[in-house]
């Protein structure tokens, strides 16, 4: 059993009193625990931050956390709030480069981290390259080298190993700005592809690379 294969027998076999997935790949999981009493919720990937803060709540209520849930909630709706706050109206002049694994994957901004991003003001470059308007398109390199972007932000540190280091070391990419004057994020992969509590600490991230560009332009 895995998290892409959910075996229900084994599930059962820990007596849980609550279980979450976030998927049901077969269809067999949900109806089959719920025939044996044991309560399921499903939370799927959260589209929007709403629906983040929506599966936190609901959490709460099933844990009989309500009130602590709904508090965290609050919390990091006014904390986002306030992030939002300290980027200087400048920065909408800005660009950036999310960067999801290092085939050039990226996120645009109709995606949950977009979304979580755009109070920024800082414009995304992937959003006039997904023709598809799937969300996740895989850019070229010469697509990115193009744009130059002011930020480049890795959210594949983990996964794939990307660093300041060897991006700067691609082909081509020592001539965007955001490499030569070291303006790469390296991000926490945990942090950056999931909708958890911890978000508040993505956008953290982000902000403070802004506040460091506004520094080098003042």
């Amino acid at each position: 059993m895995s998290a892409f294969t959910p075996n229900l027998e084994a599930i059962a076999a820990y007596d849980p009193d609550l279980v979450f997935i976030s998927f049901d790949p077969n269809g067999d999981i949900i109806p089959g625990l719920e025939t044996l009493g044991i309560p399921v919720i499903l939370h799927g990937t959260a589209l929007t931050v709403e629906d983040a803060f929506a599966q936190w709540e609901q959490t709460g209520v099933a844990t009989g956390t309500a009130e602590e849930a709904s508090a965290l909630v609050a919390e990091t709706r006014t904390e986002l709030d306030e992030l939002a706050g300290e980027v200087p109206e400048s920065a909408a002049d800005m660009t950036y480069y999310y960067e999801l694994d290092n085939t050039l994957y990226s996120a645009t901004s109709s995606t949950f981290i977009g979304e979580l991003l755009s109070p920024t003001t800082i414009i995304n470059i992937a959003d006039d390259n997904d023709p598809d308007g799937w969300g996740y398109p895989q850019l070229s390199a010469e697509v990115i080298i193009g744009a130059d972007p002011t930020l480049i932000l890795l959210a594949d540190t983990k996964c794939c190993g990307q660093t300041a280091e060897t991006v700067s070391q691609r082909p081509g990419w020592d001539s965007m700005s955001a490499v030569s004057q070291r303006n790469i994020v390296e991000l926490d992969d945990d942090i950056a592809s999931r909708w958890g509590p911890r978000i508040v600490e993505l956008v953290e991230d982000v902000v403070k690379a802004i506040l460091q560009v506004e520094l080098q332009n003042a």
